[in-house]
């Protein structure tokens, strides 16, 4: 029995051999929803992911969201808290703490990640200038939700020249330095863009995208993902994030997944197997 094992496991790491040639010194990066970063084995389980990840020579760059950890936050400390189409409205008030919460779980992500052996640091779009805010337009005031206008990616090219993995929340001043809230996947999607990267991974809490009668949809080219948005079939929740991946994918980045982050090592099925793990979205 144990030499079965053992021999299924060999197969193993020899079937994932040609993926790891294909993304040595490719960027990935990795945006993991607040509801997919669950304290203990989630969270174990993702930095070990990426831990080796970066030991096979893949660089990564993790975005995190925090809703609700933010929900939570602003329940104990009596903020009332509305969402318009999906958008936090967000006072300078409910900033501050938000930006808190963030700094926060972004400590917990580093401390678990350098636990498996990798090294990583906490940063927002603030840090070295890395993002620059604008205030998201809607057809009424939400308050300081941005959107990025800019990324300089050069302190992500310092990191990745040391091997180190940063680990960044969606934070970020506007020209007046301001600060604002960023919706994670939109963030992870612009960094992604200017960074040259050849993945996009959304770990939500869903399998993927769905088709008429409710089957994964493994692939998709963005004609195909278009069509099933004008259909009605890829709507609610998953509109926004096919849409993200769609901008990253038309502003360079070879390929997007969505893919369900609670799934144990969901982004190394989806790298390094035949039959991968959630949708991937190419052009």
């Amino acid at each position: 029995m144990v030499k079965g094992m053992a021999h299924q496991e060999a197969a193993i790491l020899a079937g994932a051999l040609p993926y790891m040639r294909r993304h040595k010194g490719a960027t990935f990066v990795v945006k993991l929803g607040g509801s997919a970063m669950q304290e203990g084995e989630p969270l174990l389980t993702f930095a070990k992911d990426v831990s080796l990840l970066r030991q096979v020579g893949i660089h990564v760059d993790v975005v995190h969201g925090g809703g609700p950890q933010i929900g939570d936050m602003l329940k104990r400390l009596n903020v009332k808290t509305e969402f318009v189409d999906g958008l936090r409205v967000s006072d300078a008030n409910t900033v501050s703490i938000v930006e808190m919460v963030l700094g926060s779980i972004s400590k917990k992500i580093v401390t678990a990640i350098e636990e498996q052996g990798g090294m990583a640091v906490g940063l927002s779009g603030k840090d070295g200038g890395m993002v620059r805010a604008q205030k998201t337009k809607h057809n009424q005031d939400i308050g300081f939700v941005g959107e990025p206008s800019q990324v300089n990616p050069e302190v992500l090219h310092l990191l990745k020249r040391a091997d180190i993995i940063p680990v960044i929340a969606p934070i970020a001043c506007d020209d007046q330095q301001q600060t604002h809230n960023i919706n994670a996947d939109v963030m992870a999607g612009a960094i992604a863009s200017v960074c040259g990267a050849s993945r996009l991974f959304l770990l939500t809490d869903v399998s993927g995208v769905l088709g008429e009668k409710g089957e994964l949809m493994g692939q998709l080219t963005i004609r195909e993902a278009r069509a099933l948005i004008k259909k009605g079939i890829i709507q609610g929740g998953m509109l926004p994030k096919v849409e993200t991946c769609i901008k990253a994918i038309e502003e360079g980045v070879e390929a997007a997944v969505i893919v369900n982050g609670l799934m144990p090592h969901a982004i190394l099925l989806e790298t390094f197997t035949h039959h991968g793990a959630g949708t991937l979205i190419k052009s």
